[in-house]
């Protein structure tokens, strides 16, 4: 299918409190894996593979073996902390405690993750905490990754992404940052002009004629195309959009197309776009 990428999911050890159940349940059962994106939990944190998944050598041999293959392997940036991340008990001042003790648990409105502490990046001790964020990229640099999907990036400062992308950029300016944005049109361009080399967009959801030349031209006739890159994605791991829900393979067919012609990035939730699982969850219509 002429894909040069295969994108992961965080791969880190998965929080053990408050993690998810099964569609995205508050409650997870015995056997629960909980979500990928709760990082941290006794096994460690950021620069940590899930046990379950194998060790760091693993991850190095597979994304060599990805190489060979002409594949490179992308891995999930998710700024973001499992209650029992280390973390949590290590640096406490890189979250932001309310008087009872606690942490509000990170939103991103209409999306709730009880599982996830937010990072507080005006934190006093700010300096060490984005040091941190930075060693994490340059860790898994030394790994053999170059392109990172960064999770939700709009509820993190834009000062923050300049100084890093920044600093990544001086020492690997083949670097690849997609941000997974989907939000206000003002910020995402915000994000590409502080350094982001590729972002989300809207043509998850623009379906008729009308809709994809006017998101088309929008991108490709404004100033947008000195500075945005986008990268169209027909489903992701979290958005099964109303127009593939329970239709059938020529919609598939014709998603992808229409992806592959009018952007020249482009990525699918890859087995369940191929084998076109669109049967959307009770109540997530």
């Amino acid at each position: 299918m002429g894909f040069d990428t295969l994108y992961f999911p965080p791969v880190h050890p998965i929080g053990e409190v408050n993690r998810k159940g099964k569609n995205n349940t508050t409650t997870a059962m015995n056997g629960d894996v909980g979500s990928c994106w709760g990082i941290g939990s006794r096994h460690g944190g950021h620069k940590d593979i899930h046990p379950d998944l194998g060790t760091v050598d693993d991850f190095k041999q597979l994304v060599s073996k990805a190489k060979d293959l002409g594949l490179e392997v992308a891995m999930d940036y998710a700024l973001q902390a499992a209650p029992d991340h280390p973390w949590v008990k290590e640096h406490s001042s890189w979250f932001k405690w309310r008087p009872d003790g606690t942490v509000q648990y990170a939103e991103n409105p209409p999306k709730k993750y009880q599982d996830i502490l937010p990072i507080y990046f005006e934190s006093e001790d700010y300096e060490n905490l984005w040091k941190e964020c930075l060693d994490i990229l340059f860790y898994w640099i030394d790994c053999g990754i170059q392109i990172f999907r960064v999770d939700n990036p709009h509820t993190k400062p834009y000062y923050f992404w300049s100084w890093i992308i920044e600093q990544v950029k001086a020492k690997h300016p083949d670097v690849i940052f997609l941000a997974e944005a989907f939000t206000k049109p003002k910020v995402m361009q915000q994000l590409a002009k502080q350094g982001y080399t590729q972002s989300y967009t809207y043509f998850t959801w623009r379906e008729s004629k009308h809709e994809l030349i006017s998101y088309v031209e929008e991108l490709t006739k404004t100033d947008q195309a000195e500075y945005m890159r986008p990268n169209f994605w027909p489903n992701t791991p979290d958005i099964n959009p109303y127009h593939l829900q329970g239709a059938n393979e020529s919609k598939f067919i014709q998603r992808y197309a229409l992806a592959a012609t009018l952007s020249s990035n482009i990525g699918i939730y890859g087995p369940v776009y191929e084998y076109m699982i669109s049967e959307p969850i009770e109540g997530k219509e």
